[in-house]
Parts: structure tokens; sequence; C-alpha cells
């Protein structure tokens, strides 16, 4: 019976967020918010079936881990270099007043401080998912706002890792007398676990990555990440009492780290993806659509620090770094919203009976769901905003930028495959001064490459977070040098879809794949048979006298007549 409740759990979990997931899509909103609403739909609060929140619990369990093993393994401390003099004590101001005005709803609540504080950290932290695809719908990820945003978040989502850290010592079922004391063995308990996560795992996962993916096995190098990334999280609990949070955390740091961070996030962040919809689903679960309603006021409360609060705060601290004001109002209204980490928070202060009977939970999803609707319609106030204010002030001279000016890019390849032809023409490139990046799924021959300076991606090219790593968009030629590539034809449609100017070369070995290839989306495919019997058609003209002229005419018609058949 407990089998079934499970499947009928998962069943029900996933088939509605899928419809709303759907729904929320096509009305170009965050498919966060229909998983969301499909956790309300099979939860015990609403008519109809109902799923077993135990299991789903459970479940989202895994996803906790596994979304915290992707922000570690899309963390790139390069994103906050680049804008650390806004981001970082931008981001830890901000912090502070959505936790002080948190704190002050909660006391308005009739909560007690420490609920009001972790209440307050809750609100403090905005949604990557959400953050990145209002920016790229915007076309401002790649913007002196979207790369202050995203470097904020960064430390945004730090600090909370460190929260999440911290929250079972203070809040733990055993409290000490001496919390000073408490906290600081907890710190040594975490250097302790960051030191042998980096100096073991730095050493063992690689090593591991490294030996399944010479078995050219994609199931066999996703299970690998997914055993490491969950043996770390165990361990990190088991034998050093922190948080599994972190030590999935440090997993995605370690990965990241290597050369095999493309391959993890195209191949083991499905599955991630997978497990972090039934968190989102068991999250919605909890929401009491009743509870809400008998307490407006402090939903009111609650969505004034999200969408008034926090932005003003990140407006007020980016004006005074004296950046543009379209640059603080993207920034601002970016940042207008909660989302995973708000949740993770919240679970763990379920657990450690810090929410224990109050309506935080409720609040926190009902503002959620708000905040993560209407914000890309904000987001598209943020031009008239601007234009109106420069109407009445006018940007002062030498306002800072976020980045310095992009170099002149040069002509760039990606290349697939790296055997004999793909050898050849990534020389080729080189020497006509065109800037190659190979992606291979041979370890050794990515090691290899980079060692000459050859820029190189291990990962599958019909992934595409690959192509992206690679710098399709950025690209003028992308050239496929393996024949019989799985799944080729839908690399080259999401290639396209990418970079609508990318002229595509294909290599295939039978002309009955020409045709296919050439309705994917490739600009010229060279057929082995064909080249072989222009070759041979060459060779035979050129024996019974025919001029070079001849001979150039004669391999266009044969070319022509291979391409037709």
């Amino acid at each position: 019976m407990h089998n079934f409740d499970l499947i009928l759990t998962l069943t029900g979990g996933l088939v509605s967020a899928v419809i709303l997931g759907y729904i929320t899509q096509w009305l170009r909103l965050s498919p966060i918010v229909g998983y969301l609403l499909a956790g309300i739909i099979v939860g015990p609060h609403t008519p109809g079936f109902v799923a077993d929140l135990a299991l789903a619990e459970q479940l989202a369990e895994i996803g906790v881990v596994l979304l915290m093993f992707g922000v570690g393994l899309q963390f790139h401390i390069e994103d906050l270099l680049a804008v650390r003099k806004v981001a970082i004590p931008g981001a830890i101001v901000q912090s502070l007043v959505a936790t002080a005005l948190g704190a002050a709803v909660a006391s308005f609540g009739g909560w007690s401080l420490p609920s009001g504080v972790v209440f307050g950290i809750a609100l403090s932290v905005a949604s990557t998912v959400v953050l990145v695809r209002v920016l790229s719908d915007n076309r401002q990820l790649h913007t002196p706002a979207g790369h202050i945003a995203v470097g904020w978040l960064v430390v945004e989502d730090l600090f909370t890792v460190l929260v999440l850290v911290l929250m079972p010592t203070i809040f733990g079922g055993a409290q000490s007398a001496n919390p000073f004391a408490a906290v600081s063995f907890a710190a040594i308990k975490i250097i302790a676990f960051g030191l042998f996560a980096i100096v073991v795992g730095g050493r063992t996962i690689p090593w591991l990555l490294a030996h399944v993916s010479r078995t050219q096995s994609r199931e066999l190098f996703t299970l690998a990440v997914l055993a490491s990334t969950l043996g770390i999280a165990v361990l990190s609990a088991e034998m050093f009492g922190v948080s599994m949070a972190l030590g999935a955390f440090l997993a995605g740091l370690i990965v990241g780290r290597s050369e095999f961070s493309v391959r993890a996030a195209s191949e083991a962040l499905p599955m991630r993806d997978a497990f972090a919809v039934l968190f989102f689903v068991s999250v919605g679960m909890l929401l009491n659509p009743s509870a809400l309603v008998a307490a407006p006021a402090m939903l009111l409360a609650t969505l004034g620090v999200i969408l008034l609060g926090k932005p003003l705060a990140a407006l007020a601290i980016v004006l005074v770094m004296r950046y543009p004001v379209k640059v603080a109002l993207s920034v601002a209204v970016a940042l207008a919203q909660i989302g995973e980490f708000s949740f993770i928070v919240a679970t763990l202060a379920n657990q450690l009976n810090v929410f224990s009977g109050l309506e935080a939970s409720n609040l926190l999803i009902g503002a959620a769901i708000v905040s993560i609707t209407i914000n890309p319609l904000l987001f598209r106030a943020v031009a008239p905003i601007e234009r109106w204010v420069a109407r009445v002030r006018p940007e002062p001279n030498g306002i800072p930028k976020a980045l310095p000016e992009p170099r002149e890019a040069t002509h760039r390849a990606v290349v697939v495959g790296y055997g004999p032809i793909g050898r050849t023409v990534t020389r080729l490139l080189r020497e006509n001064e065109i800037e190659p990046t190979v992606i291979e799924m041979n370890v050794d021959t990515v090691r290899t490459l980079r060692s000459e300076g050859v820029e190189a991606i291990l990962g599958d090219a019909t992934q595409p977070a690959v192509l992206a790593a690679a710098g399709l968009n950025e690209a003028g030629s992308f050239i496929v040098s393996v024949a019989g590539l799985v799944g080729v034809e839908e690399a080259f449609r999401i290639a396209r879809r990418q970079n609508p100017a990318l002229q595509i070369l294909a290599r295939t070995t039978s002309l009955r794949e020409l045709r296919a290839l050439r309705g994917a989306g490739a600009d010229i495919v060279a057929s082995g048979e064909g080249e072989v019997a222009l070759t041979l058609t060459a060779a035979i003209l050129e024996r019974l006298g025919a001029t070079p002229e001849q001979i150039d005419r004669e391999r266009t018609r044969v070319r022509a007549e291979l391409e037709r058949a």
C-alpha cells in the first residue's frame, strides 16, 4: 500500500505540475508559479485528489540537495568579482533591510523575535530562476544591470547557505547554555568539513568522473554525479554534523571547477529539475488558502517588504554608487520577488519548529506566487519610468560602468569532434586566425587541447547547455565533423534558434542523410559517398584531357545530382 501511495503521489504531483507549468509558461510566467499551484491543487486544503504530504516532503528533500548542488555548480566567482564594489555592499545592506522589515511584520503578527528574523531572511533572498528568466526575456542578462543583479544574487545565495548551516546549531533541539560556544563549535566543524571536501573531494570526484567519462556512457556519468553529490551531502550530516545543503553546495563547487562542469550541467541537472519540481509541489501543498484570506493584512505587509522595501533599498544603493537610473531600476525590480531559497529556509525552519504553529509558510508561498507572477510586468515598466526620470532629472556625467567595454570580437567557430577531420579543420581555422572551440566527449582529448591553448568543452553537442557554453551565440560557424552523431538534427535546430545568422556545416557518410540534415538547418553538408564520387569523376576527366574549368563544371553538376539522389 505504501508503494502505491508513493506512485500515486508522484503521478498526481507531476501530472498537475506538467499541466499548470505548461499553462504558466504559455502565459509567459515562471513555471515555478505553476508548480506551486499544482501543489495547492493536490494538497490537503483543497477538494479533490490529495497527495501524501509526508511522502512528497521526503522526495522534496532530494530536491533540496540537488538544488543546492546546482547552485554550487553554477556559482561563478568571476560574476561577483566583476561587480563586487556594488554587489557585495548592496546585497548585504538590502538583506539587512529586508530582514529587519520582515521581523517588523512578524512582530506585528505577534511572533517571537527568532521567528521574525528567520522570516525576514527568507524574504531577503530572490529566486535565481526567476531573475535570470526575467533578465533574459528583456535582453538585460548581459548588460551592466544584468551583471550587477547576478553578482548581487551570488552574495545573497552565499549568505543564505551560511544561514542554512547555522540554523540547526542555533535552533536545534539541544539548546546550549553558551550560544557563542555552540556557534564556535559549529564553525569549527564547518571549516573541518570544508577542508575535507575541498582536499579529498576535490581530488576524488574529478578522478571518479574522469574514469566514468571514458566509458562514454551517459547514464553512468549522470549516476556518478548524483552519487557524488548525495554521498558528500550524507557524509556532511553523518560525520561532521553539518547540513546536507552545505555538502551538496560544496559538491557542486568541486564539479563546477573541474572540466566536467558543462557536461554535468547538461546531463545531471535535468534529474535535479525533476526533483526540484517535486520540491515546489510539496511547498505548494502546505498552503492553506483560507488562512491567507483570514489574514489579508499580514499578506499585504509581506508583499510590501518584497515589492517595495527590497527594491527601494536596492534602488537607493545602486544610485548612491552613481550608476544610471535605468541600471538601478532594472536591478531593483529584478530582485523584487522570492523563490526557491526562501522555501528552503522555510522548510528548515519548520523542521526546527521555528515556525511551529505560525502562518509563515502560508505567507511565503502566497507572496512568492504573487511576486513571481507580477515581476515580469513590473520589469516592463522600467523603460517608461527611466524615460520620465530622464526628462525630469538628466543623468550627470562621469557615471561608472559596471564592466569594461567588451573588446572587438574575432571570428569564432564551434567544432564538434576531434577525430582526423575535426583535427584538420581546427588546425586550418587557427592558421587562418579563426578561434575554434572544440566540443568533445573524450576527457583526455579535452585536456590535451587545453594544454595546447585550444578552447575545449567536455560534453554532448546535442545539449543546449553545452552549445551555449561553447559560445555558439557569438560564433560565426558551427562545424560538425562527426558523421552519424545521434541527435544532430535537433542540435542544428537548437543552434539556429540560438544564433539565426550562424553558418552550419556538417559531415555525413551517407547520401541518404543529406536531405534530412539540410532540412534541419545545415547550410553545407559534405557527404563521404559524394566526395568519393566527385574525386573519381575528376580523376577520369583529367586523364581524358579535360580542362580545369570543365572539371569544375562537371563537379558542380555531379554534386547537384548527388544532392537530389
